[in-house]
């Protein structure tokens, strides 16, 4: 067959595709860098007459910005009209659809939750962007792309929420990925943030990561991206329409031009159109607005700038870009357009603000260094003192040149306001917004700090600065006031905030570092997103604004000074320890134990006394402990303690807790007990976006578990519960059995005079932050209390009071209990007692034992066995042995002595007995046998007969007659023996 020109055949001549129905290839480069054209069918059927391969061009071949490889004739041609072309890369700005490449799904990295479905937390594209995900999942977006050179990746991103996770990484050919330490994008407050990343020859895998991490209540923004483009590729065989909001007006165009205000154009449009005059247009819009009736909503009132003649008037002025219509109106009065008030009379200027002066032109400039001023004309500082540097604002009929205002809007929508807060004389306040959920930013900025000449500087003074305002809020809806600082515009970190209505009240904070140098207040009216302004007259209103030792910063007022031994007289600092009198430059040593307060250093007012159990550093600038104290025992007995084990910063947790989407999370405490100057801090930081860090004695932060980051734990909302070493007490504790409540010990312990235990000493380490917040008016105060427990061998054994399971029943006060063997008092000669054993082969030991149950550690160790030499028992034995024996005998003897004794005065006294008994009431006369004075005691019954040894024991016992006498044997005058009975 033959193709005709009108597509049809003809029999007999061969069949020629139409140019639609094929499109051109070109094939994968050879070792010699070489290629071919190729023609590819775009229809199954056609598959014969096709155009023969061709050598294509080189592979490194690639064409200018605003041109395209036209694949027919190999050549770059220009992009028409209408279209663009980043020539050797691609580019995705309409996102509408997922675009061709592009791929996003959702995991589950929560290692406490395996079993949430991730599938639908993917990248979702809206429009103009493509937003993240807002739930505990981890999206990913991913785009692989082969370069044939060198290139880069570049996109804009928004990333207003740091409890997102958001990183950007590419891997290359060997699966290596982006440096881990430039992967991690930096927040951005108020505006889009360009980025842009070298990326390689070869295939570069292209991946955009968020995971949330909300621990609050609150909502989560999502992370946005736009305008993605990629370049080092080595074509691009089409030109892109522009997006509808944009055109191109000449051919050979690399990027669409946004259509100006009040004008709109359609998809792949040369020029913009214009907007009718009841209509409105937003920069780049693509399509045109009715403009609705003006109201009171659509203007603000402001203070001119002081003229020549020192006077300034009350104006009003529209909201920019005017979008409304003074000449639409409805059939009641109440809808009517408003139309602009006319402006006040001409009234004084107020007085310039303290440290500045009225020029010729009633202009406030800056007094010169080393003057001062209340506002009006600056004046030299007195010999003897300083100028008190800083910035106070409270006249506000210009805006400041080291301030800022502009409106941030959570639709993320290019605005062109930039008002968002206006000085009206005595304060400056919220201009009504687009919309009520917008945020009217206020910015403060200032080079860095200076101490004063009189202020010694200090490791252990953290205030370098402070700033402090004068506020009130006014609402009817949900509003909120932040406070943020940071280190710049656009890396802020939230402070405080204030929601609903606030009478007028200051607030002061103190910057502990000179990176703090930015500073930011914005106001939302509400959360909830609607394009109907219902809540404009809802403001806030800052009176006064004072920030102090600020570099390049003027004076109100001057203070005395100490003065050097120069001829120059210069303020020079007192030496430490002293203060100056007040009125006077005189230094004066402040008393012992104490120490200069930072924020005054006049007057004796400025010494403080250090708390119990701590002493001042070198500087006298701060209390310290040694870790070493001593304290009263029982008995009058004085126990000391040595805490040194335990100075070393602990870290612990509290009890597992879980966000409303059941993330686990932790709150995460490092302390550091004691120590003298040099020690460690307790550093509490915030990986979430970059490192950041707070120090202290006591820091809390929040943590979870999690390998987002390739680390075991995400910590994120660092702050200082302890800055301050107040003192060291020591307390009896005791058990009372008639308390029910004994399972929680931040009642600090009970003490009843009556059925009370004795349980344990404790000793209790007060620390204060000096850090203000709504809730802690005071700062935070931190209680570690230390319990003997001599059982508990590990360093870190410390819990929270059970009934306030994060340390704090407040947000104010935290409470720790910390158990361990070196909270004990060092082991004394009073904790042991010594054994004595016995007498082993003439050897005798002395063993030495601690009392138990044992109460100390450390200190004095116990004494080795003592061996002394002894007397064996078994010859004590004999000796006693054979002593008992010979007093036995000796007893016996005695017995029958005096027994014998006694039976011979029963003889004699019988013999009277039987005398008497002849004469009845007579005395029987003497007889030779009565015991005569000086007769000898000696004598002995003579017996007749000798008797045997038998006989005579026989005779000793009584023989009794039958009338019941004895029958005793007697001895006459006569000598002769008779038997009596």
């Amino acid at each position: 067959k033959f193709t005709l020109t009108d597509g049809t055949s003809e029999p007999g001549r061969p069949f020629s595709p139409l140019q639609s129905d094929y499109h051109f290839e070109y094939t994968e480069c050879d070792v010699l860098g070489s290629r071919w054209r190729v023609a590819v069918p775009n229809k199954q059927d056609t598959c014969t007459g096709l155009p023969d391969p061709v050598k294509g061009t080189q592979c490194t071949f690639s064409c200018n910005e605003g041109e395209y490889l036209d694949m027919r004739s190999q050549t770059c041609q220009k992009c028409s009209a209408g279209t663009y072309s980043l020539g050797t890369g691609v580019g995705f700005d309409e996102w509408d659809a997922m675009p061709t490449g592009f791929v996003s799904h959702g995991i589950n990295l929560n290692i406490a939750d395996m079993y949430t479905n991730c599938s639908n937390s993917t990248w979702i594209p809206s429009g103009d962007y493509i937003a993240s995900n807002i739930d505990e999942c981890t999206a990913t977006l991913s785009y692989s792309v082969s370069l044939k050179k060198a290139g880069t990746v570049s996109f804009e991103y928004f990333y207003p929420d740091k409890n997102i996770f958001f990183e950007f990484f590419v891997q290359n050919d060997q699966c290596q990925s982006t440096d881990s330490h430039v992967r991690w994008m930096r927040t951005s407050e108020k505006d889009w943030t360009s980025y842009d990343v070298s990326l390689n020859r070869g295939n570069n895998v292209l991946y955009w990561k968020t995971t949330s991490f909300a621990l609050v209540g609150s909502a989560v923004k999502p992370v946005l991206l736009r305008n993605i483009a990629i370049s080092g590729v080595a074509y691009t065989s089409e030109c892109f329409h522009c997006k509808a909001g944009t055109y191109s007006a000449k051919p050979g165009s690399a990027h669409c031009t946004p259509c100006p205000a009040d004008s709109y154009s359609n998809k792949g449009a040369t020029v913009c159109q214009q907007c009718g005059p009841d209509l409105y247009a937003e920069a780049g819009s693509g399509s045109c607005k009715q403009r609705p009736a003006c109201t009171t909503s659509d203007y603000f009132y402001t203070h001119t700038p002081c003229d020549s003649n020192g006077q300034t008037q009350l104006m009003y002025k529209w909201i920019e870009p005017k979008i409304c219509s003074e000449a639409v109106g409805g059939l009641n009065s109440s809808e009517a357009a408003v139309s602009l008030p006319s402006s006040g009379q001409l009234e004084t200027c107020p007085p310039c603000n303290p440290g500045f002066f009225f020029t010729n032109t009633s202009a406030c400039e800056p007094c010169p260094h080393g003057t001062y001023s209340n506002g009006t004309a600056c004046a030299e500082c007195p010999v003897g003192t300083e100028p008190v540097v800083g910035f106070e604002y409270k006249w506000w009929n210009k805006m400041p040149d080291n301030m800022r205002s502009f409106v941030y809007s959570r639709e993320y929508s290019d605005t062109d306001r930039s008002t968002g807060w206006e000085v009206a004389g005595e304060y400056i306040y919220t201009t009504p917004g687009d919309l009520d959920s917008d945020y009217m930013m206020l910015s403060l900025t200032v080079p860095g700090y200076r101490l004063p000449h009189s202020m010694a500087k200090d490791e252990e003074r953290s205030e370098v600065s402070r700033i402090s305002f004068v506020f009130e809020t006014q609402c009817t809806a949900d509003c909120k006031l932040y406070f943020m600082k940071g280190y710049s515009e656009r890396n802020n970190e939230m402070v405080e905030h204030w929601s609903g209505t606030t009478r007028k009240q200051s607030y002061s904070y103190l910057v502990k570092h000179n990176s703090t140098v930015s500073f930011t207040w914005a106001f939302q009216r509400t959360e909830a997103y609607s394009q109907v302004r219902q809540y404009s007259a809802d403001f806030a209103k800052l009176y006064s604004i004072h920030i102090t030792n600020v570099l390049g910063g003027v004076a109100s007022q001057c203070r005395h000074c100490a003065l050097g031994s120069g001829l120059a007289s210069e303020c020079v600092s007192c030496p430490p320890a002293h203060y100056m009198v007040e009125g006077s430059g005189v230094c004066k040593s402040c008393p012992a134990n104490t120490f200069i307060r930072a924020d005054q250093t006049v007057g004796e007012a400025a010494c403080v006394p250090c708390g119990p159990n701590t002493h001042s550093n070198k500087a006298h600038s701060a209390c310290v402990s040694s870790c070493r104290l001593q304290a009263g025992g029982r008995e009058g007995e004085v126990l000391r303690y040595d805490f040194t084990p335990l100075a070393n910063v602990t870290s612990f947790q509290s009890s597992p807790r879980f966000s409303s989407k059941g993330l686990r999370y932790f709150h995460q405490f490092r302390v550091g007990l004691c120590g003298e100057e040099g020690r460690e801090v307790a550093v509490c930081v915030d990986n979430v976006t970059e490192t950041k860090e707070v120090r202290g004695y006591a820091c809390q932060s929040t943590v979870v578990p999690s390998d987002v980051r390739g680390q075991t734990v995400v910590s994120s909302q660092p702050f200082v519960i302890g800055d301050t070493l107040i003192g060291t007490r020591f307390s009896i504790w005791f058990l009372i059995p008639l308390i029910t409540d004994t399972t929680s010990w931040l009642g600090k312990g009970v003490t009843v005079p009556i059925c009370y235990i004795y349980l344990f000493r404790g000793c209790c380490v007060y620390r204060r932050s000096s850090e203000t917040t709504q809730t802690c008016k005071k700062g935070r105060a931190t209680t570690i209390r230390l319990r003997c427990d001599p059982t508990v061998t590990a360093k870190d054994q410390i819990t929270l009071p059970s009934k306030c399971s994060e340390g704090t029943c407040d947000g104010c006060s935290f409470h720790f209990l910390w158990r361990s063997q070196h909270a004990c008092p060092l082991c004394t000669e009073s904790h042991y007692r010594e054994i004595v054993s016995g007498c082993t082969q003439g050897i005798q030991r002395t063993t030495y034992v601690w009392q138990q149950p044992l109460q100390c550690t450390g200190g004095v160790a116990l004494p080795p066995q003592a061996v002394r030499a002894c007397v064996s028992l078994d010859i004590w034995l004999k000796v006693g042995v054979s002593a008992g024996t010979v007093a036995a005998a000796l007893l016996i003897g005695i017995s029958c002595y005096f027994w014998k004794r006694t039976r011979k005065l029963e003889y004699r006294y019988s013999k009277l007995m039987m005398t008497a008994g002849d004469k009845e009431c007579e005395l029987p006369a003497a007889d030779s046998c009565a015991i005569m004075e000086g007769e000898d005691a000696e004598d002995d019954l003579i017996y007749l007969t000798k008797k045997s040894f038998f006989t005579k024991i026989k005779s000793f016992s009584r023989e009794r007659s039958s009338d019941g006498f004895d029958s005793v044997p007697l001895k006459s005058s006569s000598g002769l023996e008779m038997e009596m009975s």
